[in-house]
């Protein structure tokens, strides 16, 4: 799913993954099962042509012989939805762009030693052949064709100093703003340019700095970046943006790294319509994610930046699209979809009519205005959609999950509760089959960030998940607490210095006014989340004793453990009252853990962790396992010994969904306690 380094969600839910099998049979009106999860297509990085009549597409699959996720790069026809594949037996392909012109496409091809290099083809002839540009040393992280096509800028690491003689053995490295897993010292990465032919490329940048973003400006005869102070991770809360000169290599500070009550800048795009603009994204308050992101229009040169769209209390993360006529498009989260926004550069902004299709990524446009975006529907998987304007309807281009939609998939929908002053919102999958009036088992799958959302989408994180405890034949809940960044700032602000017990009211508000509805079966409820979804799970399970199961993934049970040893530590100092380690704020940390009150829990716990996650110490699961059985409550802790916040790899994840869903239907089974 999101990669872990690139996720806008700290502690993401990371849920199911929906990819491609071959030659899948359609079904004919049977429930979901778990084979089904791994015989459908992931669809991302959607890039519409300059003329919009192609779309370059990455699409994977899972191959559970070789246990490995297969990628291919593929071209589709807008008109016909026919498609060829650009790279055959390339399987690491990402991040495809076309030149300006169009005549050619350009993308990052993993190496055998795992470093990505671009490769670049000319489209139109079929018998053309992609060929790699770049040797970087350490490997490309990101690119941009410049204005006229005859070079692009990318991002590489440095490379790693090399000790001689003796000094070879010798391994240490200063520590830093990293996580505890580091065995290194963290390379920054620069700025690099190279000729669309290939040949030398020249370095720009240089020194202790990392560049984080990039973007051509100017015409060509400038390129704005995003840089940070040093590699490790959490030092991106004090990052700046600046501006090269290409003709004397000299330098600009544009956004000056934050002050005390500001927000560092976070990612930076380009409005064609004028380059001498800078659109950069920053959050709108002084706790980084825990307030939504803005965007901002600032010139080149330099002066005080504009809200571009100051009407819009949503969290402005994706990248926003340009519009002829000075206009973006614009994509937040609201409620349980995505929404999107035409906000003129001066002016109100329009909200776009999508119709059924829930969830909106990789959302492209061509120079005349015509949209491409990667959507799903409440009942459908991720396919490709087009929009020949932006007051068209939406057209389905593709039909990779076709398969999935035959299912006899539950209704989903949206429900709603109100409480302390707050409009809240949640998704009920119900089972396939559901009869009003009868009671189903109920099962909570609490999502992860917290600055997440659950959708209504099945292509979402959980969706497919979702429907799959469905089948089971219970009720699914999906709620979106406080903290969740799908309600506007305040929502989203709220769970400042409060990161169980607000959202924990939350959560068990929605759980009653399902209850009223005279539907759930209250001797049969269990509680489940994955990352933060598991920092609710452990909360709620030591605050209400009414679950009958509960499972706990990758789960934050410990906040000092999280300060200190997680990739991104000192970034929850922002949302609990700043470090532990200052005055006597590390019984606040105690206070907000969920480990606090673990021996309240009586409900049969199933624990999953991961021994090399980097976002969550496996040393919080440990603690957990032994509170729970030191307290006598039936509990198993399965540790996968892979690397990853989330397995990347396919047979992981199925045994995690096979397990998650097993332990709660073993639960349920039994004789009520």
């Amino acid at each position: 799913m999101i990669p872990i380094s690139s996720s806008r969600f700290s502690l993401s839910w990371l849920g199911v993954v929906l990819l491609l099998v071959a030659a899948v049979t359609p079904a004919h009106s049977r429930p979901i099962s778990l084979p089904d999860l791994g015989a459908q297509v992931e669809l991302s990085e959607a890039r519409i042509s300059p003329d919009g009549k192609q779309v370059a597409l990455v699409i994977s699959r899972q191959d559970f012989v070789d246990n490995r996720h297969l990628r291919s790069l593929l071209l589709v026809s807008i008109d016909t939805g026919a498609y060829r594949e650009l790279a055959p037996g390339r399987t690491n392909v990402s991040a495809p762009r076309w030149s300006p012109s169009g005549d050619r496409l350009a993308w990052l091809d993993a190496a055998s030693d795992g470093g990505s290099q671009i490769y670049v083809m000319a489209i139109g002839a079929s018998t053309s052949v992609a060929r790699a540009i770049t040797a970087a040393s350490g490997g490309v992280n990101d690119f941009r064709w410049s204005p006229d096509g005859t070079s692009l800028a990318f991002l590489s690491l440095d490379e790693g100093v090399e000790r001689d003689g003796e000094e070879r053995h010798n391994k240490s490295f200063e520590a830093g703003d990293s996580e505890y897993l580091t065995t290194a010292a963290p390379r920054p990465a620069q700025l690099w340019l190279i000729d669309a032919e290939g040949g030398g490329a020249r370095q720009l940048t240089s020194g202790a700095a990392s560049v984080t973003g990039l973007q051509w400006q100017d015409g060509g005869r400038s390129i704005a970046f995003i840089s940070q102070p040093s590699a490790h991770m959490a030092v991106n809360l004090r990052s700046s943006l600046h501006v090269l000169s290409l003709s004397d290599g000299s330098q600009r500070t544009v956004v000056a790294a934050p002050a005390t009550g500001e927000s560092a800048v976070k990612r930076l795009w380009n409005p064609p319509q004028d380059d001498t603009l800078i659109c950069y994204g920053r959050p709108r308050g002084a706790e980084p994610d825990y307030r939504p992101l803005g965007k901002y229009l600032i010139a080149t040169s330099g002066g005080k930046s504009r809200d571009l769209a100051p009407a819009l209390d949503l969290d402005l993360w994706p990248e926003p699209v340009w519009l002829p006529g000075r206009r973006a498009v614009l994509s937040a989260l609201q409620e349980t979809r995505t929404t999107l926004w035409v906000q003129p550069w001066a002016g109100s902004p329009r909200q776009v009519d999508l119709g059924a299709i829930a969830q909106v990524d990789s959302l492209t446009a061509s120079r005349q205005g015509m949209l491409a975006f990667i959507g799903s529907e409440s009942l459908r998987g991720r396919e490709l959609y087009f929009m020949s304007s932006i007051d068209a309807t939406p057209r389905r281009v593709t039909g990779f999950n076709d398969a999935l939609a035959a299912l006899d998939l539950g209704k989903v929908e949206t429900v709603r509760w109100t409480l302390e002053g707050f409009e809240q919102q949640g998704v009920l999958n119900y089972p396939p089959g559901f009869e009003r009036g009868k009671k189903y088992p109920l099962v909570l799958l609490v999502h992860g960030g917290p600055m997440s959302a659950s959708t209504v989408a099945l292509g979402d994180f959980e969706g497919a998940f979702s429907q799959l405890l469905a089948a089971r034949g219970w009720l699914v809940f999906r709620p979106n607490y406080r903290g969740s960044a799908s309600n506007g700032a305040k929502f989203q602000a709220a769970i400042i210095n409060d990161l169980g017990d607000g959202p924990g009211r939350d959560v068990m508000a929605g759980v009653t006014m399902l209850q009223s509805q005279g539907i759930v079966d209250t001797a049969r409820m269990a509680v489940s989340g994955w990352s933060y979804g598991g920092f609710m799970t452990v909360w709620l399970a030591a605050h209400y004793p009414v679950w009958r199961a509960a499972v706990a993934g990758a789960a934050v049970t410990d906040l000092v453990d999280q300060y200190n040893l997680s990739d991104e530590n000192v970034w929850f100092g922002h949302g609990l009252n700043g470090s532990p380690w200052l005055h006597d704020n590390a019984a606040n940390y105690w206070r907000q853990s969920p480990l606090a009150y673990a021996h309240r829990i009586r409900s049969p716990t199933l624990i999953l962790g991961i021994s090399g996650d980097p976002r969550v110490t496996i040393s919080q699961s440990y603690k957990l396992y032994h509170a729970l059985q030191d307290n006598g409550v039936r509990t198993q802790f399965i540790v996968y010994p892979i690397a990853g916040h989330w397995p990347e790899d396919p047979v992981h994840q199925r045994d995690i969904y096979r397990r998650w869903s097993n332990w709660i239907e073993e639960r349920f089974q039994e004789a009520t306690p």
